[in-house]
């Protein structure tokens, strides 16, 4: 028996497949199709985004440089003059600070209202979470023009509800959109209400990628869900606090949508940001000036960049140096 088995000869073994050699200049076969094809798939991307935004915004550039009402061929190049004329423009100031205002207002407010909120929606425990998580981004999908429409229902003085609930309790009615005082504030608010879950959103992203474990180990050293929070989580968090931040002051500059269709940029210029006066400017009432209206988009493109780099090397170094406290 043991001499049979010795005799029976072993099963062949199949030969591993050949590995395919790479090409001269490192390319291994079909790495040339390959490239084609993402081409092919990113072409409509970058067609779209070239004739979209490239284009644009070399267009901008160029009509910043000449006096042009926008209308017919009449048109003249005058240099540097449009800027020059722009550091004189009280008005161009008054719409950026005003811009800036509801930078520094909302922003604080929706990064730390939304990160507030994800750690209670992120809570497995929590009731409902997924519904709550749905009511939260429903004012997101409705369209801005939409939103601002219905405000102005929902806060006019006259029939409004909200103005209706003041007079049950014996108090006045407020033109919240009318006055200069309060048609601000206004605008904010509903700019936070708007866009809260976008900010939500990025944070229970960020949520996700704290290792379950760390957790788990801090609760079972006895730490508290404050100590928890405080000493494993927001500190894993820092990262995105970057990023988040920077893309909702992104998201704020592009409040034009909701002003126009609230206030339209009044009353008195008091909700006048930059995005109304630049539209004002190139196709308001009166004598367009495509030109001028130019410079001031060049100028506000420019500050923009210049705060989200200000910002990203002031959050990035107080980053820097908490982590070399720690």
């Amino acid at each position: 028996m043991t001499e049979a088995l010795a005799s029976t000869p072993a099963p062949e073994r199949s030969a591993p497949p050949p590995v395919p050699r790479s090409r001269p200049g490192g390319r291994r076969p079909g790495g040339r199709r390959s490239t084609l094809w993402i081409a092919l798939f990113l072409a409509p991307t970058l067609i779209l985004f070239t004739l979209y935004t490239v284009w644009p915004s070399l267009s901008s550039l160029y009509y910043s440089m000449l006096e042009w009402r926008g209308l017919g061929q009449d048109r003249s190049f005058t240099g540097l003059a449009n800027f020059a004329r722009l550091l004189t423009d009280d008005l161009f100031w008054a719409s950026l600070g005003i811009t800036l205002l509801i930078i520094v207002v909302t922003v604080p407010i929706r990064v730390g209202a939304s990160l507030l909120l994800a750690i209670m929606l992120n809570d497995p425990r929590l009731p409902f979470a997924g519904l709550l998580r749905t009511a939260f981004f429903v004012p997101v999908v409705a369209t801005t023009a939409i939103v601002g429409i219905l405000m102005g229902f929902v806060l006019d003085p006259s029939s409004g509800p909200v103005n209706a609930l003041r007079e049950l309790v014996g108090l006045a009615p407020i033109d919240f959109l009318g006055s200069s005082d309060t048609a601000l504030g206004s605008v904010m608010a509903v700019h936070v209400w708007k866009w809260l879950g976008v900010t939500l959103i990025y944070w229970l992203a960020a949520l996700q990628t704290v290792p379950r474990e760390l957790l788990e180990a801090a609760e079972i050293d006895g730490a508290s869900s404050w100590q928890r929070l405080r000493h494993v989580t927001l500190p894993l968090l820092t990262p995105f606090t970057i990023i988040i931040t920077v893309l909702t002051v992104v998201e704020t500059m592009q409040i034009f949508d909701l002003v126009v269709t609230m206030t339209g940029g009044g009353p008195y210029f008091s909700t006048m940001v930059t995005e109304v006066y630049i539209y004002d400017t190139a196709f308001g009432e009166g004598r367009p000036d495509l030109g001028y209206a130019s410079a001031i988009g060049v100028a506000f493109g420019v500050i923009t960049v210049l705060l989200i780099a200000l910002l990203t090397g002031l959050m990035s170094l107080a980053r820097r140096r908490q982590e070399g406290h720690q």
